[in-house]
């Protein structure tokens, strides 16, 4: 059975952010983090934590709408 992520303990911030497109997810931490960090990609849904504007945040794709 694989795990549903690969992140260790701490490479998830307190604030997530959970776009339904895992590409998605790719674009808006390339986009708007600074020193993103990929600790995800089992399944191919991604995810990165970075700084927006000196605060953590992390962004996963979810593969799903939430409502």
């Amino acid at each position: 059975m694989s795990l549903h992520i690969e992140a260790k303990p701490g490479e998830i911030a307190e604030t997530v952010l959970l776009p339904g497109d895992p590409l998605r997810a790719k674009w808006i931490a390339e986009t708007f983090l600074e020193n993103a960090k990929c600790y995800n990609r089992i399944r191919g849904m991604l995810g990165y934590t970075g700084l927006y504007k000196g605060n953590p945040v992390s962004i996963q794709g979810s593969g799903m709408g939430i409502p």
